[in-house]
C-alpha cells in the first residue's frame, strides 16, 4: 500500500481515470444524495420554512467548509506533487501541518457558535419567521465543525495518493448513517431541523474515526507520527496559496447564496427562498458527477506534472474535458425534460413544484458548458498554478453570478425570473474565460506531433503561472 501512488505515473490513462473517477463519482453522488434526503425529510417533517431556515444558514456553513477546502485541496495538490517527486518525508510534514490548521479553524467555529451566529444569520437575510429554524440547524453544525473540516480535508489527501476507493468509502459512510438517523431524530424524537443537524454531525464524527484509523494503520502511502506535527509556516503558506482559489470559490458560493436569498426575499418572500433550497439540492446532485471526474483527474495531473511526464499530463486533460462535457449534456437533457418530477420528490405542493420546475429549466439552460468550467479550474489547481486557478475559481460565482443576481431582477421588472436568468448567463461568460486560459497555455496542453521539436513542450510552463 505504501507505493500505491506510483501507479499514477505508470498505468494507462483511460484505465487510471476510470479507476479513480468512478469511486469519486459514486462517493460524490452519495454525498449529494444524502443532502437531498436531508432536505426531503425537512420538507416533509417541518415544511417550507424549515427549508428556508437551512438555506439561510448554509452560507455560514460554506464559510467553514471554505477554509477546510483551502487546506484539503491545497494540501492534496502539494502532497501529490511531492509524491511524484519522490519526496515522501516532505509529504508527511504537509499532512501534519494540515491537521494543525484544521484544528485552529474548528476552535474558532466552536467559539463562534456562542457569539456571532445570530447576528450573522440576521445579516445574511434571516427574517423573524425563518430565524428560529436557521439557529436550530446551524448551532450543532458549528459545534461539530472539527469533524466536517477533518473529513473534508482528509478526503482530498486520500485521493491525492491515488486511493480513490477508500476516499469513496469515507463519503458513503456518513451519507448512509445520516439517512438512517434523519427520520429517527426528525420524526421519532420530534426534533425538527435540529434533529437533521445533529444527525449530520454524528455522521461526520463517525467517518473522522474511520479516517484516523486509516492514517495510523499503515494503509496510507503517508506516515503519521508526532515528529510531523510541527508547525512549518512555509508549508502552510504553500498549501494555502494553492488552496486559496478553493477558499475563494467556497466563500464566493456563500456570498452568492446571500445575494440570491436577499433578492428572493425582496421579490418573492420566504416561499421563494424555500423553493431555492430545494432547487439547490437538485443542482448539487447534477454537478457532482463532473466534480467526481475532476477529483479523479487531479492526483494524476499533479503526480505526472511533478514527475515531468508531460505526454500523460496532456492525455488526462483532454480525456477529462471530453468526459465532463458528455456528462454536462446528459444533465442538460434531464433538467429540461423532467424538472417537475424532480421537484415532486421533495414536495406535493403544486405551487412549489411549478416555481421550482421553472427555475430549474432556466438555471440549466446552458448546462452543457459547465463541464469545461469545472475541469479547467481544477486543472490549474492540480498543477499548483495559483493565479489562473484563482481567476477561474472566482469567475462564475463572484465575477459574473453575484453582479447579475443583483442587477437582473431590477431590469425590465424581471423580479425572481431575473435571479434565475443570472445562472445561464454566468455559465456562458465563465465558459468563454475558461477557453481563453486553455488556449493561452496551449504549449503545455498540446503535445507536438511526431518529428516536431519537442523541446518547447518539455520546458513549457503556463504563461499565467505566478
Amino acid at each position: 500500500m505504501k507505493q500505491q501512488s506510483q501507479r499514477l505515473g505508470t498505468e494507462p490513462i483511460p484505465k487510471l481515470l476510470l479507476n479513480l473517477s468512478v469511486p469519486a463519482m459514486i462517493g460524490m453522488f452519495v454525498m449529494a444524495l444524502y443532502n437531498v434526503v436531508d432536505t426531503l425529510f425537512i420538507a416533509r417533517g417541518v415544511g417550507i420554512n424549515g427549508i428556508a431556515g437551512v438555506s439561510i444558514s448554509f452560507p455560514i456553513m460554506m464559510i467553514i467548509m471554505a477554509i477546510a477546502a483551502a487546506v484539503g485541496i491545497g494540501g492534496a495538490s502539494v502532497i501529490s506533487r511531492r509524491l511524484g517527486e519522490d519526496r515522501k518525508e516532505d509529504a508527511n510534514e504537509v499532512l501534519g501541518n494540515l491537521v494543525i490548521m484544521i484544528s485552529v479553524v474548528s476552535i474558532i467555529s466552536f467559539v463562534g457558535a456562542f457569539t456571532f451566529m445570530e447576528p450573522l444569520l440576521a445579516l445574511f437575510g434571516a427574517t423573524p419567521d425563518i430565524m428560529p429554524y436557521a439557529k436550530e440547524y446551524l448551532f450543532p453544525i458549528m459545534l461539530g465543525s472539527i469533524f466536517f473540516g477533518f473529513a473534508f480535508a482528509s478526503n482530498n489527501i486520500i485521493r491525492s495518493e491515488g486511493n480513490s476507493r477508500f476516499a469513496m468509502i469515507t463519503m458513503i459512510i456518513p451519507a448512509v448513517l445520516n439517512t438512517i438517523l434523519d427520520p429517527i431524530f426528525i420524526f421519532g424524537l420530534d426534533m425538527g431541523v435540529r434533529g437533521a443537524s445533529i444527525a449530520t454531525v454524528i455522521s461526520q464524527a463517525s467517518v473522522t474515526l474511520v479516517v484516523l484509523r486509516y492514517f495510523t494503520s499503515g494503509k496510507s502511502s503517508l506516515d503519521v507520527g508526532i515528529e510531523y506535527f510541527k508547525a512549518r509556516f512555509d508549508l502552510m503558506k504553500e498549501v494555502l496559496v494553492i488552496g486559496f482559489p478553493a477558499f475563494i470559490r467556497q466563500v464566493g458560493g456563500s456570498a452568492m447564496m446571500i445575494a440570491i436569498n436577499v433578492m428572493l426575499i425582496r421579490y418573492g418572500g420566504s416561499f421563494e427562498v424555500g423553493v431555492f433550497g430545494i432547487v439547490q439540492k437538485v443542482t448539487m446532485l447534477a454537478i457532482m458527477p463532473m466534480i467526481g471526474v475532476l477529483q479523479g483527474m487531479q492526483p494524476i495531473i499533479g503526480y505526472n506534472y511533478g514527475a515531468k511526464q508531460f505526454g500523460r499530463l496532456r492525455e488526462i486533460i483532454w480525456i477529462g474535458l471530453k468526459v465532463s462535457t458528455g456528462i454536462s449534456l446528459i444533465v442538460f437533457v434531464v433538467m429540461m425534460a423532467f424538472p417537475e418530477m424532480l421537484m415532486k420528490i421533495f414536495t406535493g405542493d403544486p405551487a412549489v413544484i411549478e416555481s421550482g420546475a421553472l427555475s430549474i429549466r432556466i438555471i440549466f439552460a446552458l448546462a452543457i458548458l459547465i463541464g469545461a468550467q469545472v475541469v479547467s479550474g481544477g486543472l490549474y489547481q492540480a498543477l499548483g498554478m495559483a493565479k489562473p486557478a484563482f481567476i477561474l475559481s472566482v469567475a462564475r460565482q463572484v465575477m459574473f453570478l453575484i453582479p447579475l443576481v443583483l442587477l437582473l431582477p431590477n431590469l425590465f421588472n424581471l423580479g425572481v425570473i431575473g435571479v434565475w436568468l443570472a445562472f445561464p448567463l454566468s455559465d456562458l461568460l465563465a465558459f468563454v474565460l475558461s477557453i481563453f486560459f486553455l488556449y493561452k497555455d496551449r504549449e503545455l496542453f498540446f503535445k507536438p506531433k511526431d518529428g516536431e521539436d519537442t523541446e518547447l513542450y518539455e520546458t513549457a510552463q503556463p504563461s499565467t503561472t505566478t
